[in-house]
This record gives structure tokens, sequence and C-alpha cells, in this order.
């Protein structure tokens, strides 16, 4: 069978398997939409954390980032990874024995403030939107090339898949789709990486076979260091990123873990605190799975790219990359009009998409209006790294769906998570506990349920229109998390004096500060758009890092304004005291 009939095969029986878990495990009330009615099993809840946080910016995005990025790229592999052991060490279990099941929730009652609830479901929108746009752009690349439709149909059509197992089925039915999702991902990103390592090196553990040397004795990251200094680019193992910006994206991908929403609320669909600890260690055990592979499938891609097409006459080039180039997201232009691919140092287009024309070049290929003046006549979208490599490798047709389907997974599985962050923070956060109180049970459920729909729209478009490749547009979330939630978590829990106009001007300035950076060297919505360059940022610190700052902010003018007010009253203080002993806590509380 061709490509794209096992594609279609593997996705559609994978589709079918998660509607219908969605159908079987249908959310029959609040409890049900939000935790999951609070009785997952550990070892179910670490498979769907797992998922959860293996999002397609860790499938698709984290290798090709760290497959153009080399050793730069390690700082998403240090900080995600740092960060998750954080999250289940640091906050989860004391979170979780406050039985408050949103981190709006959580600092609303903490700091003892509606206005404090509102800014925190305010970062909340911004968060989940930020990290659901990366979600629904990774959709639409696996669907453009496995289906031959457009990027933004990709979207659509993730948009309608996702939509209805959330809306169905709310944190009941995401939890039990999500352990399915893991497997179908995990599956889907091992057995390419295993396959590659024994034809690369005769090493069947990808782990330690990027390490090793090939048939010729040549160890696989030499080779790969030597093709890249032989064509002009920075040797693979060197990085170009100053250690100021390497520890500041660090930090504000550990942080921002550590107070992502849809993560969190994972700890509440377990029975009891020891359960929460439990599942903690069971995903972090999935998670390193995939985190300790993506460098192997970095190197055997970019090394499998460079090899393949470098000097190749357009006419012998293989015909996965006509089917790429047809998607958008591969693009030649022969500058130098010898009709071979010339992959060099330099961007080969300008601006951050190739403007394609109806005309086609004397090679046949598809020619594009914005090519740059440098020598570089080839674009890859980096995000493709991870579902090209295995047919770069001409491995068999059923691997290369199989990716595509894992891709989706991932996706979907984050997507689905960020939707029901979003859906709770309107109908529970916003119009149960502050607008109307006493709505019925099934009228918040409805309620929570066209939260999603209205939020899987804005989510598509976002898709649809993303500030950049998948793995940075999700580090932008991470930044925003990071200087908004992350401090009023740790100071909630940890410090008695903490009161709610310290964290609410935290919280805002946070926000505030890391909002504007992002505006002004990310999007370019704020001043010149062309003095957004990295000679101009500050401190050295890269848009992705700048979440460190707002963090070291929000802590900053915490603490000062905390103690010029008033200290919180005694049962909050006392309610602090209480979280960190590690016994008595029941189970999550939803009014």
């Amino acid at each position: 069978m061709d490509i794209q009939t096992w594609t279609f095969l593997i996705v559609g029986l994978t589709f079918a398997l998660y509607i219908g878990i969605a159908i079987w495990t249908r959310a029959k009330s609040t409890k049900d939409f939000y935790v999951a009615g609070g009785g997952v099993s550990p070892l179910a809840n670490g498979l769907a954390t797992g998922a959860d946080w293996m999002s397609a910016a860790s499938f698709l995005g984290m290798a090709g980032i760290i497959a153009f990025s080399g050793y730069d790229g390690s700082v998403y592999l240090m900080g995600w990874t740092g960060g998750y052991v954080l999250l289940a060490l640091l906050l989860a279990p004391y979170l979780r024995k406050f039985g408050k099941f949103t981190v709006p929730d959580f600092i609303g009652d903490r700091y003892y403030s509606n206005v404090a609830r509102t800014v925190a479901v305010i970062a909340a929108l911004f968060v989940s939107f930020t990290y659901v746009a990366g979600q629904m752009r990774g959709v639409g690349v696996v669907f453009s090339r496995f289906l031959d439709v457009e990027v933004n149909t990709g979207v659509y059509i993730g948009m309608a898949v996702v939509l209805f197992y959330a809306f169905l089925g709310g944190m009941k039915g995401i939890t039990y789709t999500q352990v399915a999702q893991y497997c179908v991902l995990i599956f889907a990103f091992m057995v390419p990486a295993i396959f590659i390592s024994l034809m690369a090196t005769g090493n069947p553990i990808p782990q330690i076979g990027f390490g090793s040397a090939g048939e010729d004795g040549v160890y696989l990251l030499d080779k790969l260091d030597g093709l890249m200094t032989d064509l002009g680019f920075t040797a693979y193992t060197d990085g170009t990123k100053s250690t100021m910006d390497v520890f500041f994206i660090t930090a504000a991908l550990m942080m921002g873990t550590a107070g992502l929403p849809h993560v969190i609320i994972r700890f509440f669909t377990v029975p009891k605190v020891r359960d929460a600890r439990k599942s903690a260690g069971y995903a972090l055990l999935f998670i390193a799975i995939l985190y300790t592979t993506a460098p192997a499938i970095a190197v055997f891609a970019r090394t499998n790219l460079m090899e393949t097409v470098q000097d190749t006459p357009y006419e012998e080039i293989p015909p996965w990359f006509t089917k790429w180039e047809s998607t958008g997201l591969i693009a030649w232009t022969d500058k130098n009009g010898d009709g071979k691919i010339q992959y060099l140092p330099g961007s080969a287009i300008d601006g951050g998409q190739p403007q394609f024309v109806e005309s086609r070049g004397s090679s046949g290929q598809r020619m594009i209006s914005n090519a740059s003046t440098s020598p570089n006549e080839l674009y890859v979208d980096r995000d493709i790294t991870v579902l090209a490599n295995p047919e770069i490798a001409n491995l068999p047709n059923w691997v290369i769906a199989l990716v595509a389907a894992g891709g989706l997974a991932a996706a979907l599985s984050t997507a689905a998570g960020l939707l029901l962050v979003i859906s709770t923070s309107i109908s529970h956060d916003l119009i149960k506990k502050q607008i109307a109180p006493d709505i019925s049970d099934k009228k918040e459920l409805w309620i929570a349920r066209f939260s999603a729909m209205l939020a899987v729209i804005v989510a598509g478009y976002f898709g649809i229109h993303p500030p950049g490749f998948v793995a940075s547009v999700v580090a932008l979330a991470f930044g925003l998390a990071a200087s908004s939630f992350f401090p009023a978590i740790v100071m909630g829990i940890f410090s008695k004096r903490m009161n709610r106009e310290g964290a609410i001007s935290g919280m805002v300035a946070g926000l505030a500060i890391t909002c504007y950076y992002i505006a002004r060297f990310k999007l370019g919505w704020i001043g010149n758009p062309e003095t957004a360059t990295e000679a101009n940022w500050w401190w050295g610190i890269s848009p992705e890092g700048f979440g460190t700052v707002g963090m070291l902010v929000n802590f900053l003018i915490a603490i000062l304004v905390s103690r010029f007010t008033p200290a919180p009253p005694e049962d909050v203080q006392e309610i602090v005291e209480n979280i960190r002993i590690p016994s008595g806590a029941g189970e999550a509380i939803g009014h």
C-alpha cells in the first residue's frame, strides 16, 4: 500500500478509537467534566499526563529545533524536563492537598480575592491560547503532507476532532483518550528511531546509537560536525547562544512548566495526594522515553538531510522532497542556475514563509517570489523534521504513516487539555465563582462546553496564523506561565505573609512586561519592526527567555507590596500552614 492509504488507515483507526473512548466516558456531571470524577488510577493518570505534556512541540518541534540549532537546542530538553521535576516535587502535592482543581481557583481562595482570581483567569487564557496555537499548527503540518491538503484545511480537521471529544467527555473523556494517545505517540516516535539507529550505527537503542560510530568507523556526531563545518555552518556540537540567554530560556521553560494550568489540573484526577505523587513519578518515566530519544532523532535527521540533498540535481531528488515541496514546507530556488540544490548557511527566503508563484522553474520546481540574497537555496520548515525523517531514510510506508498518527496524537492530546483549561476558567472560575454563584450543575456544564467550542474557534485562528515554529510558539507560552503563575503559586504555598495585594501586583507586573517584550521583539506589534532585532534585545535575552525576567519582576513587586500592606487573615495563614503537612487531604473540591 502507498503512504496515503496507510495514513488514512492508521489515522482513521486511531481517530475512531479516540472518539469511541469519548462516547464511552462522556461526562455526566461537572466533576466528571473538570476532574474525571477524581477516580483515575495513578498509572492511567501518569500515561495521560505524559500525553498532555508531550505536545506537538515535543513530538514535532523539539527534535526539529535541536536538528537545526544543534547544541543550542538543548535548552528545550533541560528546561522542559527539569521543569516537570520541579512541578512534581515542589508544587503538585501541595496544590492537590489544597483541593482546588484549577490554578485561578487556588489563587482566588489562597489570596481571598476575586480580583486575584480574575487576573489568574486572564493569565490562564493568555498561556493556553498561546500554547494551543502551536498544537493547531502541528496538526495542520501533519495533515497537509499526509492527506494532501493545505495546512489551513488540516487545522480545520483537527479543530473538529478535538472539539468532539473535549465537548462530549470533558476531563473524563480527555483522560482516557490521552492514555490511548500516549501509546500511539510513543510507539510512533520510537519505531522509526530504532530503525534509523540500526541502519546508521547497528545499535538498536537510539539514545546510544547517535553517540556511536557508523560502518565507516566515524562517530556520527563527528561526521555531522564535519558535514556542517565543510559547508560553512557552525559545528553541530558548538553553541552560538550566549550563556546568559541559555540560562534565561532554560529557567523560563522550567518555571513556566511548573505553572502550566493544563498539567497542574491532572493531579486532581486521582483519589489521594499519595496517588498524585505516584502518577507524577510514572509520568516522568513515560516523558523521559521521548525526551532522551529526541536528540538522537535530531542527529539522524540532520545527517540524512544534508547527505541526501547537498549538491544533488533537482531532477534526481527523491520523491519525498517534491511531496513536501507541494505543501510549501520545503522550497528550493536555483540562485546560481546550476540546477543543483545548495544547502548553505543563511536564510533562503526573506520573511517567515516562502511566497510561491504560479509558474515553475526550469527544473520543474515551485518558484518563490521572496528569495533572499543569501547563497543558501533551500528552505526547510523545522517542524517537518520528525515527519520527513522516515521518508528520507527510506523506511516502510506503514512506519511513515504511523509517525503521522503519532504527531496528531501528540498535538490533539495537549490541545484537548488546554481547551479544558480555557472552558474551566470561563465556566467555573469566572461565571460560577463570581458572576452567577447559584447556577445549577447542568447549566455550568453547558457553559463549559460552549466555552470549549468558542476556544476551538480562536485556537484554530492562531493555528492558521501562528507567530513562529511550533516549539518557539510553545516556548512563549511557558514564558507567560513563568511570569504570571509560578511566583503566585510558590509564594501561596510557602509564604504565610504573601497577601492579595502583593500577589495581584506581581502577576500584573510580570505578565505585562513579558507580553510587552514578546509583542515588541517577537511579533513586531510595538515600535518599529525593523528595530526588533537580536542586537536590540535587553541584556541579550531572547523573547523565549524573557519569561524569567518577568518572573523575577513578579517576585520583587509581590514581596515589596506585601511588606507595605496588611498581612493575610489568620484563617488563610492557617491554611498555608496546613497544606505543607503531608496528611489529611481528601478529594478535590469542586464548589
